[in-house]
């Protein structure tokens, strides 16, 4: 899986587990936004789900439904924290144009949603 996770997104997810006990993974479930790009939820869970992906990282998991693998298949993601704003952003190299606009602009990179801890 060609997956790439920046040093700040890395950076949360292992804030996330630690402050959870430090033991399982991180799970992200991602949709498609259509125009608005991808959204997605996420927890710490203590093993993964039945059929999920299971992506290593050194010293942290991260457990994937199948469907958000081959979302996430080329995309960067990163975590942004600021006055505006906090979450995942993911990024897509290669973004499609947005249909639905009829203005053929690429979508902008989505932001997750922090989740109830």
């Amino acid at each position: 899986m060609n997956l790439i996770l920046t040093e700040a997104a890395e950076k949360f997810i292992r804030r996330m587990l630690r402050f959870s006990g430090g033991t399982g993974g991180f799970r992200m479930v991602v949709s498609s936004g259509g125009c608005s790009g991808l959204s997605a939820t996420f927890d710490v869970e203590a093993a993964p789900q039945v059929g999920d992906v299971v992506v290593e990282r050194g010293d942290y998991k991260l457990f994937l439904p199948q469907a958000s693998a081959d979302l996430l298949n080329g995309i960067t993601i990163d975590f942004r924290d600021s006055m505006a704003s906090t979450g995942f952003v993911f990024i897509d190299p290669n973004p499609s144009s947005c249909k639905c606009s009829g203005d053929g602009a690429p979508a902008k990179p989505a932001l997750a949603q922090l989740g109830e801890f």
